[in-house]
């Protein structure tokens, strides 16, 4: 940015401010500037940050969430180490930043199949996000597990290796290869997926204590998950997927006009579709 601009008085401004439900921990050093009221600025995306958004290379591997994020909100240096925890919370911010809090959508009804257009106001959106703890860690005898968020690479990483399992799941049934081979290529998914799950859970402890070793290496953890008892693993894995529902934002409860039904509905953030404006 040329600092004698004369144009540079009339650039985008910040839209709105935020909170982060992290409160700015589990960022490493030099990924994030905390402002001192501990808000961030939060800009609305420029034609450039739309058309990155359109491009399927980088939705895919998550580079164009990275770029969005490092343009509208420049107080975050590097968006691969924002934790997951916060990661809902920013995009919600952009998109009401970029065009108003009102979002339009669609949705089926599951009883009638009736499709009917919503509107969501993404400042309830935004107070429906409650901060994750993990200041308490988990006790089993002398041992005490604790916990942190993954990061936005965490968790783009590991939704590429699970699409990539899904296609050659869905692929082998209709394959040409004999039977034999079909049981053999399943066998493997299967185990790829198995692997990937206890990784990212890995991925969600920062350490594990005992009286005699402060544990952080992520490949004793992963192997410690690989050997630890079933119903420790399920304690284990049933934390972590609640803090983590804690901080995303919560299903909308929606009444279908045509039959009266009530039912839930997700709205998914990290895709282009989010931040297109209503037409």
């Amino acid at each position: 940015m040329h600092e004698n601009n004369p144009l540079k008085q009339y650039f985008r401004q910040p839209a709105i401010y935020i909170d982060l439900p992290s409160g700015g921990k589990f960022y490493p050093t030099g990924t994030l500037t905390m402002p001192v009221n501990n808000k961030l600025p939060v800009y609305p995306m420029t034609a450039i940050d739309e058309i990155t958004y359109r491009t399927p290379d980088a939705l895919f591997d998550g580079q164009a969430t990275v770029t969005v994020i490092q343009s509208c909100v420049p107080d975050i240096k590097d968006a691969w180490a924002v934790p997951s925890m916060d990661l809902d919370t920013i995009l919600i911010a952009i998109r009401i930043a970029s065009y108003g809090h009102e979002m339009a959508f669609g949705t089926q009804c599951p009883k009638c199949q009736h499709v009917s257009d919503q509107a969501l106001d993404l400042r309830n959106a935004l107070a429906s996000i409650r901060p994750s703890n993990y200041d308490t860690p988990i006790t089993q005898g002398d041992m005490e597990i604790y916990f942190r968020p993954m990061s936005y690479k965490n968790m783009s990483d590991n939704n590429t290796l699970q699409y990539q399992n899904q296609k050659l799941l869905q692929s082998i049934p209709d394959s040409t290869v004999p039977e034999t081979e079909k049981m053999s290529a399943l066998s493997r998914a299967l185990k790829d997926i198995t692997e990937m799950t206890v990784r990212a859970l890995a991925q969600s402890v920062a350490a594990v204590k005992t009286p005699a070793a402060l544990v952080t290496e992520p490949n004793f953890i992963e192997e410690f998950l690989k050997n630890c008892d079933r119903g420790l693993f399920n304690q284990i894995r049933d934390y972590i997927l609640e803090n983590k529902a804690k901080s995303e934002m919560q299903p909308l409860r929606l009444s279908c006009p045509e039959c009266k039904n009530e039912y839930e509905q997700t709205v998914t953030l990290d895709m282009s579709s989010f931040f297109e404006p209503a037409s």
